[in-house]
């Protein structure tokens, strides 16, 4: 049997080859919005396409996400399966009627009789000093919003995986990716940006989440790049004698409260960790899951982290005491065990 040679992807690369396959099997998909095309998308995630599909595929539109936002929702439900790219998802404001009121609602709507198979995907996050206007994630905004489902992988694995189950979807798809697991030159590399592609097609399935840690202690629930934070934390933990589980969400909607409910029957305490804010955000809506379908499992009281009800700071060592990392989810978990 011939062996198959193990091959690293950054996030970015990972993204675009998703993309790359899926446009050559299926006509009906392709890719606009804001230097998408020649560019290859300001994060990577489009790097290529232009390239091997051409300007009719790979569409640069102009700096108006109201007008190709709602392009795309028109060519979705004539029958094609764009991916739009909203280049910051803190510029939603600008198009939310189009994502909210359209995007949205138009399936339910019309009875079912209008499907809109396409992907919004959008870059978040914090992490490298690009101020309020430019690093928030909103998982939550997008969240509590019914009639979209909306992931954040976490791995380019994942990435790969997830990017062409979205486009393979028959539903609306906010396909939330983190600036910082990209892996591009410009930015901090960081490990948890490359990992482990296969070459050919494959998915991996909306809303599961995924146990990335075995542990019998305490319940990390993390995502995005709080998951990566949670697995540096857990190996501090493992050094003080405490086993962490850590919970990659992936999906926000649907949310897997299975995988999050059987975890907390084994450990008993829970830590949920987020780079959204605090108040109504995934914190919340987990910490309430768990309250309602397995209070009498816990031993001690659920602990939040999550991003102060401020804005992003601008200044590195703000930005760094707003965002909870590492040390913060091991201080949580220590003092929740403590107690």
């Amino acid at each position: 049997m011939a062996t198959v040679a193990k091959r690293m992807l950054t996030g970015n690369k990972a993204m675009a080859e998703a993309i790359a396959l899926e446009m050559e099997r299926d006509p009906s998909v392709f890719v606009m919005g804001e230097d998408v095309g020649q560019y290859g998308g300001i994060f990577g995630s489009t790097e290529g396409l232009f390239k091997k599909f051409g300007p009719e595929r790979v569409l640069d539109t102009p700096i108006s996400e109201t007008a190709f936002i709602g392009a795309a929702i028109g060519a979705a439900a004539e029958g094609m399966r764009p991916i739009v790219e909203l280049m910051f998802v803190d510029f939603f404001g600008v198009c939310m009627d189009q994502i909210y009121n359209h995007m949205a609602k138009i399936p339910y709507m019309s009875g079912g009789n209008v499907r809109l198979p396409m992907v919004l995907m959008t870059a978040v996050g914090g992490g490298y000093n690009d101020a309020a206007q430019h690093s928030q994630t909103l998982y939550a905004t997008f969240a509590h919003m019914p009639g979209m489902k909306v992931v954040a992988p976490s791995t380019p694995y994942d990435l790969k995986g997830m990017m062409i189950s979205a486009i393979r979807d028959d539903n609306p798809v906010v396909f939330m990716f983190h600036k910082s697991l990209q892996g591009l030159g410009w930015m901090d590399q960081i490990d948890a940006s490359v990992g482990e592609v296969p070459v050919e097609a494959y998915t991996v399935p909306l809303g599961k989440a995924k146990v990335v840690r075995e542990g019998s202690d305490v319940t990390i629930v993390g995502i995005q790049m709080t998951t990566h934070y949670a697995l540096e934390a857990a190996e501090k933990l493992a050094e003080e004698g405490i086993e962490a589980e850590v919970i990659d969400l992936r999906s926000l909607v649907p949310l897997d409260k299975e995988t999050i409910l059987q975890s907390i029957k084994k450990t008993h305490r829970l830590v949920v960790v987020d780079e959204d804010y605090r108040s109504y955000g995934m914190t919340a809506e987990v910490a309430a899951v768990v309250a309602e379908e397995a209070l009498y499992d816990l031993e001690s009281p659920i602990r939040r982290l999550a991003v102060p009800d401020v804005p992003i700071p601008y200044s590195r060592p703000l930005e760094q005491f707003v965002i909870p990392g590492p040390q913060a989810i091991f201080d949580t978990v220590m003092n929740l065990l403590n107690e």
